[in-house]
């Protein structure tokens, strides 16, 4: 029976309607395979794009094992065949059976080979990716953008950010998404010269400054510690969503504006053109925590149901166990764990136990790290260092056998800077850097002008017990030292030096910071695991609360 055009048009929009429905609602998965039986039954087997259609269909409700039959039984497979397939697989998470097919191909296209790309990214294999990637015989802007977005997702923006200077040394112009995925790179990067570049691209070549390019903008400035940048982007957008409001809230609260961030968010109650969402109250009371407002915060965190019917989720509770357990009232953080309606994650643990470290609480972070059943190296890190700022050395030798048997190795710290358009990273202890020895000769400058500002350093945090003298050299070589001393020797006198670290400031490095932006006259701005640190004359935006 041949099947009429008119015919073929309303088979494949019942498909498309029935595969959208099934996405969306499990009862309608069901009606897929009563589909596909009558489309056999009527004998329309040799119709590839119906067939191809059954095929997204399964793959868009996770029955791959039925997409494969499908495919399987097809008389002859097409380039959208293979597309689907492969694509059915990167979703589903069977990266080898994407691969092995992959290999079947008979001629791939720019589409398949992007497809092949995009689905090990997604999978988080972006090593493959990367490898098939480089091998693609041609590639177009769709397969670098894949490619991008997947070490952006991925959380390898360095990676993606040399990939886009690349791109751009080949020929290929960006297109809004590139644009989208770059910014979202310099964000994570903290690359602020890069960031500014693809800014001033979007403005050359006329791009629409909608609400999500709008907020990429905002968030890559205001990530980049550039906060009056984000205000002058956010102030000039016409169009502006939730999360537009949402970037500059949270940019605010992370860089140490708590007022300014509390501020915005009575604006955005004021405007009234957009309605408060949870990510909303994660910067509000991201500021409140950063700002030691514990009453803010005890009002704005019964506001999220009370006025707005918003279900609190688990990072309104971190947040607000933060600001309580930093400003000392760690029972009552401890009590509003015990209360709440879903389990704890270690965040939220982790949150009490900051506090515990801050205000030398022993007996509390012990059991935190008891019920948190901790297998992060940074949370028995902060027991330790808990343990050595209070001198207890045997308590510190049994955190090290804890970890020992647990196979939990400490997290070196990794702190990047921007420098000439590079991204340079630097590991605690690492030596491997070109200029280390231009590095190591700033370092003993340092350290003679700070003896004769009368600096002392920090050594109750230092892991070991051993003397003062070997703690100092330890300390001396944190990655974020490193860092600031190649900012200060190889960049313009006057530039702003700006560090993204991937965990916890130390006591001693926040000393030494501020020091080196009082003696050098130097703005350093430096991004770790919690908050942004604005060091301008000796004095931090944190104001030592951290």
């Amino acid at each position: 029976m041949q099947l009429s055009r008119l015919n073929q048009r309303t088979f494949l929009s019942l498909l498309k309607a029935a595969a959208a429905a099934a996405a969306s609602a499990s009862v309608s998965s069901r009606r897929l395979p009563s589909l596909h039986a009558v489309y056999i039954k009527l004998g329309f087997l040799a119709h590839t794009r119906v067939t191809n259609g059954f095929i997204q269909g399964y793959c868009a409700t996770r029955r791959v094992t039925d997409a494969r039959r499908v495919f399987d039984e097809m008389p002859r497979q097409d380039t959208v065949s293979f597309n689907s397939m492969i694509h059915g697989y990167a979703v589903s998470g069977d990266v080898a059976s994407a691969c092995r097919l992959f290999e079947q191909v008979p001629a791939p296209t720019p589409v398949t080979w992007t497809s092949m790309v995009a689905g090990l990214c997604r999978a988080g294999d972006v090593g493959s990716a990367r490898r098939v990637f480089e091998k693609m015989p041609e590639r177009d802007l769709v397969s670098w953008n894949a490619m991008i977005s997947g070490h952006v997702g991925n959380r390898q923006p360095v990676e993606a950010l040399c990939l886009f200077g690349r791109m751009m040394e080949e020929g290929f112009t960006p297109n809004r998404g590139t644009v989208v995925s770059a910014l979202s790179a310099c964000a994570s990067a903290g690359a602020l010269e890069t960031g500014k570049w693809v800014h001033v691209f979007v403005e050359k070549n006329r791009l629409r400054w909608d609400e999500f390019l709008g907020t990429a903008l905002v968030d890559m400035y205001a990530k980049c510690g550039a906060v009056e940048l984000a205000l002058e982007v956010f102030t000039g957008l016409r169009a502006r969503n939730t999360c537009t409001w949402n970037a500059m809230i949270n940019g605010l609260a992370m860089n140490g504006y708590s007022a300014m961030a509390l501020d915005m968010f009575r604006q955005m109650e004021l405007d009234g053109r957009v309605v408060p969402d949870e990510v909303t109250f994660v910067g509000v009371l991201l500021a409140c925590s950063h700002g030691g407002s514990v009453d803010a915060g005890r009002e704005h965190f019964n506001m999220i149901s009370n006025k707005y019917g918003i279900g609190l989720i688990l990072e309104h509770y971190a947040c607000m166990v933060d600001l309580l357990a930093r400003s000392g009232h760690l029972q009552e953080a401890h009590k509003l764990i015990t209360e709440m309606p879903m389990k704890p994650d270690v965040v939220i643990w982790r949150a009490l136990l900051g506090g515990c470290r801050l205000h030398k609480n022993v007996k509390m972070a012990e059991i935190v790290i008891t019920e948190m059943e901790a297998t992060c190296s940074g949370d028995h890190v902060l027991l330790s260092n808990l343990y050595a700022a209070v001198g207890r050395w045997n308590g510190v030798e049994d955190v090290r056998r804890t970890m020992r048997s647990k196979g939990i190795e400490k997290i070196p710290g990794c702190s990047s800077v921007e420098m000439d358009g590079s991204i340079h990273e630097f590991i605690s202890g690492d030596k491997s850097h070109p200029s280390y020895d231009d590095i190591h000769a700033k370092l003993i400058e340092i350290g003679g002008r700070m003896q004769q500002q009368g600096h002392v350093t920090e050594t109750t945090e230092v892991f070991y017990d051993i003397e003062d003298e070997e703690k100092e050299q330890a300390l001396g070589h944190h990655s974020e030292k490193l860092a600031i001393a190649f900012g200060l020797i190889g960049g313009p006198p006057d530039a702003t030096i700006r560090i993204v670290k991937n965990i916890r400031f130390c006591m001693d490095c926040h000393k030494f910071a501020k020091l080196v932006s009082k003696i050098y006259q130097r703005e350093i701005v430096v991004r770790d695991r919690a908050r942004f640190h604005h060091f301008r004359g000796g004095t931090c935006s944190c104001n030592d609360f951290w």
